[in-house]
């Protein structure tokens, strides 16, 4: 057995070689999930591997900086490790933290965010992580690949790091009621000798099958993705998922034949029910169609969202701006707090969703713009709009500089950054620090995504005096 504290074996070489077997004490897990063991300060990733663990690994793979290895032996287990017989859930990436306690999910969601806010010198306090009851089938959206394996279509999960399917029929992480759906869709295809598209050939017809599903409503959309123009059988697949599925309120082909890794093309075809389906948030009814963001944990949303309402401490007479507004979620769980709310968001197809809902509601103080966040936010602050609340929500890759500035040259006293990504937040954090703000209360992470290594955090900046 190869010893931890050894001599390099070259000036910047690897202390490591490929099919070597290593013992090491796990010291970390990254934000994929994996074990971390360190070799002469040189990082081996290994998956199902938790801190404090002996483990025997072998080397798979060695990189100048790091290397991969596989779980060989366990010597010393965790007291925080939970058995799953699925141990799929953790390769694929479907699950990566399935085989850690929940409690001990939460800690470690905690000290990610302290340690991303450390890196950047900012001294904040990060609290506990909110979690849920049932952490398990929570998801109300899933968009599951299709391959032909031995002449079959078979629906699954890419093996990480790669593009090879591994068929499954439960995702652990999933509502129920949406695995037996993609299941029932797949037969139904199969039946029909219905091809599943190939990316090498360039041949074939189903690229992936997307089905949400309501948790409070129970309607459901399910969304046949194809590379080609033309789905045949399709009469029998309406008549086929009607009779399987009594929930089913919207059934879609949607066409993407771009050489891309985007799963959903532009062109929506209704061919049964609907173009959308309904949900209710905070009292409110939501139209979601199959291009739309929904946040897939609606049982934490609610919460995420009165919290970041809470933290805002917003008043009746207050004017609100919501960037990235999306259908409209935000805005409208606001919008019975303030004086006026300005949504703005890039996709006009969640802007006409988000003027629906708000008919729907019967929400008149709030309007809606099809424009980019940045750049609509420097026209506002132009024109001297001064808005005493902003919350944002941007994508993982966060916020840009512009943005940052233009809340600042708008005298904004109060931004709310709810964050999905905590690694852009606290760099983000820096630049409004910088910009004129300070950090008011705790950092507060939410787990809208239990089993994974993702967590959904919350962040107030109040304006200096």
């Amino acid at each position: 057995m190869a010893k931890i504290n050894r001599v390099m074996k070259a000036k910047g070489g690897a202390p490591v070689k490929k099919n070597e077997t290593i013992e090491a004490t796990v010291i970390d897990i990254t934000y994929q999930g994996m074990g971390v063991v360190k070799i002469d300060q040189y990082p081996v990733f290994v998956p199902d591997a938790l801190p404090g663990e002996l483990i025997q690994v072998g080397i798979t793979k060695v990189l100048k900086s790091y290397a991969f290895g596989r779980l060989v032996k366990r010597l010393k287990a965790s007291p925080d490790r939970v058995e799953n017989k699925n141990k799929a859930l953790i390769t694929s990436g479907i699950a990566p933290l399935v085989n850690l306690k929940y409690s001990a999910q939460l800690l470690f969601k905690q000290n990610q965010v302290q340690q991303l806010f450390k890196k950047m010198n900012i001294d904040v306090t990060v609290a506990p992580t909110i979690g849920m009851e049932n952490p398990t089938a929570y998801r109300n959206k899933a968009q599951v690949p299709v391959q032909e394996i031995n002449g079959q279509l078979e629906t699954g999960f890419y093996r990480r790091g790669s593009h090879k399917l591994v068929p499954t029929n439960h995702f652990y992480i999933q509502d129920p009621k949406i695995d037996e759906a993609v299941s029932i869709v797949r037969d139904v295809l199969r039946e029909l000798k219905i091809s599943a598209y190939d990316e090498d050939t360039k041949k074939g017809t189903i690229r992936h099958i997307m089905v949400r599903r309501g948790y409070y409503s129970h309607e459901l959309m399910v969304v046949i993705i194809t590379h080609t123009a033309k789905l045949l059988g399709s009469d029998i697949i309406i008549k086929k998922l009607r009779e399987q599925l009594p929930e089913l309120k919207s059934l879609i082909h949607n066409v993407n034949n771009k050489m891309t890794n985007v799963i959903m093309g532009e062109d929506n075809r209704v061919m049964w029910g609907e173009d959308h389906i309904h949900d209710q948030l905070l009292d409110l009814d939501f139209v979601i169609g199959p291009n739309s963001f929904y946040q897939v944990n609606p049982q934490t949303t609610s919460v995420l969202y009165q919290l970041a309402a809470d933290k805002a401490q917003l008043k009746p007479q207050d004017v609100v701006v919501d960037a990235y507004s999306g259908i409209g979620t935000i805005t409208l769980s606001i919008a019975n707090r303030v004086k006026k709310v300005y949504g703005v968001e890039i996709v006009q197809q969640a802007v006409v969703d988000a003027q629906l809902n708000a008919k729907n509601n019967q929400i008149s103080n709030v309007s809606f713009i099809a424009k980019d966040a940045p750049e609509q936010m420097a026209q506002w602050a132009a024109e001297g709009l001064k808005p005493d609340v902003v919350f944002v929500d941007p994508p993982r890759k966060g916020l840009t500089e512009d943005l940052i500035e233009a809340i600042s040259n708008m005298d904004t006293k109060t931004f709310v950054y709810i964050s999905c990504n905590p690694a852009t937040l606290a760099r983000d954090a820096a630049q409004i620090i910088a910009a004129g703000y300070h950090i008011d209360g705790d950092i507060q992470p939410l787990d809208q995504f239990p089993q994974t290594t993702h967590v959904e955090t919350v962040a107030v900046f109040r304006k200096n005096h």
